[in-house]
């Protein structure tokens, strides 16, 4: 630990954190051996391999059904149609999240609205979905931020009295749960993300999850060109596209599960170590998720700073805690409806690609959502790969944290 006198490396002085941090993404000869297998066999194409992960990994999530596709992205397009969701819908999301949270809804024909965040969680807030119900409303996609899981004992039910369906993107939360169930299974269905920065990845990949069999058979359906469980080959009896997995990607994806339950412990008791570290230091606002999420998966640790009481810019705090190795970001959110494609959805011509919401009726000039807001002017963000360092390593950063703030003053002036 550094003494209190240490000058910031900012300033000259020594890092805080020495160590390199764990790389990402984490591999062995697991997946190179199943990798090898799948070449050598010949069957490259969707198979035995993509069944066995999807039903290890519906058994992981405590899921009944799993159904992987090509990424998240298109796990949460494919779920919106098997939902029912068509041309003119509306479906709330929170506008702090990936662009594919919103842009899927576009891409199946309806609307976003979007909903603010609540401070403490930075998941969707119930009452804010309430009051952006409307007859139109069809669904509501909760985003479980970072693995913190979304308010969905308020969600759930608040959909059900106004007959709405419930996806859960829950491509930040491989493990999480809530009283005990997992993530993904506490809606209609949840998605989920393989993207190369995910906390499991086999580089690109999705999947959904669900206990509703007929629902895990339509989005087979649909990621399968359309065909209808049992059918003949090129019979097609419902819309399709060709959403399928291979068994490369699944060779790895099965590699990665046998190393995800311990990871995630690893990076829950990491990210203790953080909160028990910076709980009460001036300036720090830790997160609050509900006691009823009884594990979290941590695809980020966030923690957000009050520039006033800092006397420091966000960013001026980031560049220090850069310095002494703890390679922290403001993070890639911003409010989805501030991208051009829903700031500019009035416009038209109507285009495919360009305008895909013009002559919609939708204007989002005036959307505004100021905890988001708040949220995307003040976070910070800790990448996961961080939490899989040893416990020693977490303490260097705790310090890093602990270090910058007593030397704010100094910074201010430098």
């Amino acid at each position: 630990m550094t003494n209190s006198s240490t000058p910031l490396a900012l300033l000259g002085g020594k890092r805080a954190c020495e160590q390199s941090w764990p790389a990402w993404p984490v591999f062995d000869n697991t997946e190179r051996t199943m990798l090898s297998d799948v070449l050598e066999s010949g069957q490259w194409w969707f198979g035995a391999r993509v069944r066995a992960f999807e039903t290890e990994y519906a058994a992981f999530q405590g899921a009944r059904h799993a159904v992987t596709c090509t990424n998240g992205t298109t796990a949460i397009e494919m779920g919106l149609r098997a939902l029912g969701v068509v041309e003119g819908d509306e479906v709330i999301v929170p506008p702090y999240s990936f662009i594919a949270t919103a842009s899927a809804v576009v891409t199946v024909g309806a609307i976003p609205v979007f909903a603010d965040i609540q401070p403490d969680t930075l998941c969707l807030d119930p009452d804010q979905v309430e009051a952006r119900i409307t007859p139109r409303t069809k669904a509501v996609i909760p985003v479980h931020v970072a693995g913190c899981i979304a308010a969905m004992d308020r969600i759930t039910p608040l959909a059900r009295r106004h007959g709405l369906r419930v996806l859960e993107d829950a491509a930040h939360a491989w493990g999480s749960q809530w009283k005990g169930r997992g993530a993904g299974t506490l809606g209609d269905c949840g998605t989920f993300s393989f993207q190369a920065s995910k906390n499991i990845t086999a580089g690109e990949g999705g999947i959904l999850v669900t206990d509703d069999e007929e629902l895990a058979d339509l989005c087979r359906s649909y990621t399968h060109c359309g065909r209808l469980k049992g059918a003949a080959w090129y019979d097609h009896g419902v819309l399709g596209s060709n959403l399928r997995l291979t068994e490369f990607q699944a060779a790895i994806l099965l590699a990665q599960l046998t190393r995800l339950e311990s990871q995630t412990l690893r990076r829950a008791a990491n990210a203790a170590i953080l909160d028990q570290a910076l709980a009460g230091l001036p300036g720090v606002r830790l997160l609050a998720p509900t006691p009823a999420m009884t594990r979290r998966s941590y695809h980020m640790y966030v923690f957000r700073v009050d520039e006033q009481l800092l006397g420091l810019p966000r960013q001026r705090f980031i560049e220090a805690l850069n310095a002494e190795g703890l390679p922290a970001s403001v993070g890639w959110y911003r409010p989805l409806y501030a991208n051009v494609v829903f700031r500019q959805a009035h416009q038209g011509p109507a285009h495919g690609i360009r305008s895909p919401l013009a002559n919609k009726g939708v204007d989002y000039r005036s959307v505004s959502c100021p905890v988001c807001e708040q949220v995307c002017r003040d976070a910070v963000w800790i990448p996961q790969q961080v939490l899989l360092a040893e416990p020693e390593a977490i303490h260097q950063a705790a310090e890093a944290i602990r270090k910058v703030i007593r030397h704010a003053g100094k910074l201010r002036t430098a």
